[in-house]
Order: C-alpha cells, then sequence, then structure tokens
C-alpha cells in the first residue's frame, strides 16, 4: 500500500480545522460545537467548544444500540491469579451502570473528582467509565503507590470519593493497598466523603464504618435491581481525567484531558496510526496508572468499537518470558503496544526466541513500541523473531496520543531504526537551538510542537495555568517545550536521543546518552544499558554505562567492558571520553519500565536524592550505589 501520510499531512497543515472538523464526525455529540477552535478560550486555546458529548457513552452505549452488545469489550487475563474473563460491551455497560448508581447514591455528580487507586482488574476500567458516565474527573493513581505520594495528589484534586481495592498482586508478593490508603487519607488536609473498596480473595481487608462501601455488595444489588444510569451530558471542553507526573519541584503536575478534543484524536489514531478495524483484538500491555493505560487500555479501544485486553501481569516471570506469545495467541490479538524495556526483559530471559515457537502468532500483525527510545537492537530482534513489522512511536503523558508515529492505516513508510517516525497531523515539530533559533536538519536540539497543539492534548494543569505556562509554554514563545532533544533528518524523519537533561557535556561537546546506548545496546552479549553523566573536575562531565548481560553470558565482565568502551569509541569518537560500562544485574526503572537514570546521576555525584515514588523496586538503587562504590564513584 502507497502510503498517503504526507498528503494527509500536507491537508492538515493547509487546513487544521477542517482536519479536525471531518474527524469529529466519527464521534456522537448530545449537541454540536460552535468552533471546531477557539483561540480565545484557555491557555492557548481549546478544541469543539460549545459542543456537549460523553465519552462513557461513545465507548459502551452506541456500541450497544449498534450490533455490538455481545462482542467482546475487554477480556481480562491475570496470570498471576490464573483468573481469565470476557466482558462483552452490553456486560459492560451493566457493569458501568451498577456502579454509577452507587457512586451516584454517596453523592457524585458532574465535576466531582474520584481518585481510583486499583490494581489491574476489570473494575479499575469500570470505575473510570462510570466517572465519565457521570461526568465526574477521575485520577486513576498507579496501586501500590507510597502513602505520602497517594496523599499529595488527594489534596491537589480534593476528591469527593476514593475507589480502591483491598490489595495488588506481584510476582512473588501481595501488596496490601488498604493500610496504604487509609495512611494517605490521614495524612491528606482533604478528607473523601466515602471509599468503595474492591475485596479481592487473595487479601481481604478491614472496612471502616461509614465511610468504606464493599464494592461486590454494593454493585452487585444496583445490578440486580436493573438500575439504569443516563449519560449526563457535559462540554466537550470539560474535564475527563486528571493524570499526575511527577513534577521538578516535587509537587505532582495534575495534566488535565478534555472530552471532546480526547475522543476524536483518539478514535482517528486507532485506524490511521495502528491500522486496527473495529471488531479486532488489541492489546497495550500497560497499567491503567499510566497515560497508555488510560488511552490504549480503556478509552481508544472501546471507542473504536474493539476488544481490548487488560492483561495483570508482567512480560516475565508470570510464569516465563512466553506470557505475552500465549496472551497474543489465546486472545487473537492482531496488534500489541507495549515499552522497549518489556522486550528487552523478555530477550534477556530468552535470547533465541525459543519459547515464541510454542505459540500461533499467525494472527498477530503488527508491534507498537513507545514509553522509552526504543534501540535499533531491540526492534530488530524484535521483528525477526516475530516476523511482524515493529514500530516505535513517541508521545508523553501531556499529549494522551502519538506526536511522531509511522501511520500504517495511511500506509507504512519505510523505518529508520532510532527513529519514531515522522510528525502526526496535529504536530508540527521542530528543532531549536537553547535561544530559540531553528536548528539546520540533523543538528541536535530541543524539540518543541508549534501551538496550538492538537485535540487530545493537554489544555493545561488542574488549578494551575500559571505553571502550565512556566512548565511548558515560557522557554519557547509561540511553541510547547517537550523537554526531549533530538534531531530531524533531512527526510523529515524526527531521532529522539534523550531528555534534554540526559545531554551530557563532556569538554563543552554536547553529547547525547541516548546515541551512546544505543552504541552499548548492538553489543552481542547486552540486554540493555543505561548511560548517565557524572561530574568530572577535568571535562565537566564523564559518560557512564551501566550494563545487564543476556542470560547464559558467563565472559569476564572486565573482557565486556573492553569491547563496549572501544564500540563507542568507534561509532562515536573519542570525543565520548567512554571508559567505563559497569556490569549490573538490574536497572532501577518506574513501574512503567522508564530508567530512573536522574536519580542514578545524584547518586554518582554524591547529592542528596529521594526516593522516586514511581520505582518499581528501590532494593536496586543500593545495588547501583554499592556497583559505583567499588569504581570509586558516588559518595
Amino acid at each position: 500500500m502507497v502510503s498517503t501520510y504526507h498528503d494527509v499531512y500536507q491537508g492538515w497543515k493547509a487546513n487544521p480545522e477542517g482536519f479536525w472538523k471531518e474527524q469529529a464526525s466519527e464521534i456522537d455529540w448530545f449537541s454540536p460545537f460552535d468552533r471546531v477552535f477557539d483561540p480565545g478560550q484557555g491557555v492557548y486555546g481549546r478544541w469543539f467548544t460549545g459542543a456537549t458529548c460523553n465519552t462513557c457513552y461513545n465507548a459502551i452505549d452506541r456500541h450497544v444500540e449498534r450490533g455490538r452488545a455481545g462482542q467482546a469489550a475487554i477480556i481480562y487475563d491475570s496470570p498471576i491469579t490464573g483468573s481469565k474473563r470476557t466482558i462483552t460491551y452490553e456486560e459492560l455497560k451493566e457493569e458501568v451502570e451498577a456502579l454509577a448508581s452507587v457512586m451516584q447514591d454517596n453523592g457524585i455528580g458532574k465535576g466531582d473528582r474520584v481518585i481510583i487507586y486499583m490494581p489491574m482488574v476489570p473494575e479499575a476500567a469500570f470505575a473510570m467509565l462510570a466517572c465519565a458516565r457521570l461526568g465526574a474527573i477521575h485520577s486513576v493513581v498507579f496501586g501500590g503507590f507510597a502513602a505520602r505520594e497517594l496523599a499529595t495528589r488527594i489534596d491537589d484534586a480534593t476528591p469527593k470519593m476514593i475507589i480502591s481495592a483491598s490489595c495488588g498482586i506481584e510476582p512473588n508478593r501481595i501488596v496490601a493497598y488498604k493500610p496504604l490508603l487509609d495512611a494517605a487519607i490521614d495524612m491528606a488536609a482533604s478528607k473523601p466523603e466515602s471509599c468503595i473498596i474492591l475485596q479481592r480473595e487473595q487479601q481481604g481487608c478491614d472496612l471502616v464504618a461509614g465511610r468504606d462501601i464493599d464494592y461486590a455488595q454494593a454493585v452487585g444489588a444496583a445490578r440486580s435491581a436493573g438500575t439504569e444510569v443516563a449519560c449526563i451530558p457535559v462540554a466537550a471542553t470539560d474535564p475527563l481525567y486528571i493524570l499526575y507526573t511527577s513534577g521538578t519541584t516535587g509537587q505532582p503536575k495534575g495534566v488535565v484531558r478534555d472530552n471532546g478534543g480526547h475522543m476524536v484524536a483518539l478514535k482517528w489514531s486507532m485506524k490511521a496510526i495502528y491500522n486496527v478495524e473495529p471488531g479486532e483484538v488489541y492489546w497495550a500491555a500497560s497499567d491503567v496508572g499510566w497515560v497508555v493505560g488510560h488511552s490504549y487500555i480503556v478509552y481508544a479501544p472501546l471507542l473504536h468499537g474493539c476488544t481490548t485486553v487488560l492483561f495483570e501481569g508482567k512480560p516475565v516471570g508470570t510464569p516465563d518470558a512466553g506470557t505475552f506469545w500465549r496472551v497474543i495467541s489465546e486472545h487473537n490479538v492482531t496488534t500489541l503496544f507495549t515499552a522497549p524495556t518489556a522486550f528487552r526483559a523478555i530477550k534477556k530471559e530468552d535470547p533465541e526466541g525459543k519459547l515464541i515457537d510454542n505459540y500461533d502468532l499467525s494472527g498477530f500483525r503488527a508491534l507498537f513500541l513507545a514509553g522509552e527510545r526504543a534501540d535499533p537492537d531491540t526492534i530488530q530482534w524484535a521483528e525477526q523473531k516475530l516476523n511482524v513489522p515493529v514500530y516505535d512511536h513517541w508521545w508523553q503523558t501531556e499529549t494522551g496520543w502519538t506526536i511522531a508515529g509511522n501511520p500504517v492505516g495511511l500506509g507504512a513508510l519505510p523505518v529508520k531504526y532510532g527513529s519514531p517516525t515522522v510528525a502526526m497531523p496535529g504536530y508540527d515539530i521542530q528543532v531549536l537551538d537553547d535561544a530559540g533559533h531553528p536548528m539546520k536538519s540533523g543538528q541536535l536540539g530541543n524539540v518543541v510542537v508549534k501551538l496550538p497543539l492538537p485535540p487530545g492534548c493537554l489544555p493545561t494543569l488542574w488549578n494551575a495555568d500559571q505553571r502550565f505556562r512556566d512548565a511548558y509554554l515560557e522557554e519557547f514563545r509561540g511553541f510547547y517545550k517537550t523537554a526531549d532533544a533530538g534531531i530531524i533528518d533531512e527526510d523529515g524523519y524526527l531521532f529522539i536521543m534523550a531528555r534534554t537533561d540526559d545531554i551530557i557535556n563532556v569538554a563543552g561537546h554536547r553529547l547525547s546518552t541516548g546515541g551512546m546506548e544505543e552504541v552499548i545496546a548492538a553489543h552481542k552479549d547486552v540486554a540493555e544499558c543505561a548511560v548517565i553523566g557524572v561530574a568530572d573536575k577535568m571535562k565537566g562531565q564523564m559518560p557512564v554505562g551501566f550494563c545487564i548481560l543476556n542470560a547464559g553470558v558467563e565472559r569476564p565482565p572486565e573482557e565486556i567492558e573492553k569491547e563496549i568502551v572501544a564500540l563507542v569509541r568507534e561509532k562515536i569518537g573519542p570525543v565520548a571520553a567512554f571508559k567505563t560500562a559497569i556490569m549490573v544485574p538490574r536497572l532501577p526503572k518506574t513501574r512503567s519500565g522508564k530508567i530512573l537514570r536522574a536519580t542514578m546521576q545524584k547518586i554518582a555525584d554524591g547529592m542528596e536524592w529521594k526516593m522516586p515514588a514511581t520505582i518499581d523496586d528501590p532494593a536496586i538503587l543500593d545495588e547501583i550505589t554499592d556497583a559505583l562504590k567499588e569504581r570509586g564513584l558516588g559518595s
């Protein structure tokens, strides 16, 4: 198929409002918009002003009304608990209405905030959709977050209700959520009026009299009564949810997502970017606590009439590195979207990909990666072992959908390893120097997006318009600052090289840690790596690499280190001054799979650091500290 991307992109550029007006016809509106885009509203303008709509209606009710009632909407697969459940669109409507009824009876209505602090169970999606049905604003906090971090979010969002569960389940342990929730409520100045608690059979909890409601009992009663709850019309510009992302001040930033623009952008993306048809099975292997879970586990697949997989497990260890292939085979998944770190973990455990042969993947069409920069070695491994196209794409919590990608539904463009490909309609991506001047093709600089941002992107931060301006719009006037550094080549392909914080200065040379990681990852024995800049009196900063080796590698670490140093010198040059590659068993990551490079750098520089709230396993930072000390680095 010859790609129509360039025609579509130029069509958007020539007539942005006409383009988005056409895409808006895919959404059911209760009342039409007065303007496609109103530059006079909000911080930089607002999309589909004057319209009313409801996200839950578009994700569920219209499909039930138009022939999809019996089609699977959600497939829940939990290798951790051994549970599987298929929920049709009709059943999903019943579940969401029953929960919405309980919420309504407890005072939740349009504009109220509800925090959802849940594991990866269907009830988490029900809760999100029930909020949308009532016009309430949900804020999903990753289940198991520390009490103090949860408390800061409670105080910022001031929820009237919290929906939670007794526990979450990890491969080797049960995480009791209720004590964390109770402690967070005790710490918070803002107190919720009620909490709905899902009791899991693996570990129950005590309920607080007068505040806590048993999910199964209350929702079961509403379901038995056949209570119907209508979808409440909200303005297209009203918030659908708040999703907190880390702030540099320690105070989390509440990214706001609206209803109308969000639906329009996500609905368009399912076909244009992912090439998925209504009725097909789409799987985003993420968590509802992260933006990927919001956009591509819950909302986009359901808006498009797909079947979405909700997976409670890990890429390895539940029970082995073949669990992804089992899910794809068993549930007829056509398209998988996950983080590169998941594939690095699989590749480390099964470097030859032998477990793939145990499953029928004949219906599997494409793999999409995002979240961390996808190194060419990981992409090539996946291509060769799975025999499907692999596409990197780049977006952020703030944007909610793809900034740059390969729009397979418009006809796939040639893949360039290391590049998420090209700007999507809605995004005018440019690379500027620190003074705001355009960089030449191939030159490293600040990646920015010309305003206005397209539908689906954040219009502001929750109750913090000035903070939004300061954080994203002030440094490069007329542009949104992505805080990523990269280049655009002569073909218009974007290469994200690192966060701007990860550009290191070695003897006056600005170097990308991402470029060094790409070289190191190509070494045959390396499963995963991270490079940080460590303070150096002579050169300002010196790069230090941390490497995880593939399973079964038994060569001396010193020998591998010499090869890695030589490889970086060959590919990047002596200017990189790369001399240290430390072999470690694992890297510190967030629960969404992002490597905590900034924390590693603070440890290496002997600076004070705070335990990241999103860290998957705090013990790994002790391992990193010890590894640095052995090499004479760190405090």
